[in-house]
């Protein structure tokens, strides 16, 4: 069976590339409006499997999978800051503090309907960061797309005291080790 990743992030697909397994890309598109009071990691495995339903309706006979992540401090969820100012703001309130990121991840068999999903957390620790090491560190790496005002795969692990987790991939976007899982659970082995 082929396997299509629903996303079109380029942290998602360098992810998967490590696999060394051949897949598409295709664009989910659907509505990621959370639910009234719905809990994190709830929306965070919808949004997974309705991303790998709605690719799925267009590659009838593949592995589809999914995924969606939120980032959380202090029990607030965590948006893409679009901008300097928004991000020194995040980057100042997580200073010595935990975000968690919650990732919701499915694999979807679209021949079967089988769906396998789960949410996968990983916490990464900061230090305390000066105005100016915030400051210097927005300038140098401009992460305003991403949520928690960082990247950790680059600049940004200067930033961190320690990280807390079981699959550091989980905090780019998509958790390998539970995505090995499931492919074996459909009968793919990805080191036959």
């Amino acid at each position: 069976m082929k396997i299509v990743l629903a996303s079109t992030s380029p942290f998602r697909k360098a992810l998967l590339e490590r696999l060394h397994i051949d897949f598409s890309c295709d664009s989910p598109d659907i509505d990621e409006t959370p639910l009234p009071d719905e809990a994190i990691e709830d929306m965070v495995i919808r949004l997974a499997i309705a991303k790998a339903q709605a690719v799925a309706q267009r590659h009838p006979d593949a592995l589809v999978i999914g995924s969606d992540q939120s980032a959380v401090l202090n029990g607030r969820k965590l948006s893409k800051p679009g901008n300097f100012d928004n991000a020194f703001k995040q980057l100042s309130r997580a200073s010595g503090q935990k975000i968690t990121f919650q990732t919701g991840l499915c694999l979807l068999n679209s021949r079967s309907g089988n769906i396998q999903s789960s949410c996968i957390p990983y916490t990464v620790v900061f230090k305390q960061l000066t105005a100016e090491k915030i400051e210097n560190y927005l300038r140098k790496e401009q992460p305003y797309n991403c949520a928690g005002s960082f990247k950790s795969e680059g600049l940004g692990i200067a930033l961190f005291e320690r990280f807390e987790g079981n699959d550091p991939n989980a905090l780019i976007g998509l958790p390998l080790i539970e995505l090995v899982n499931f492919l074996e659970n459909e009968g793919m082995d990805i080191l036959a």
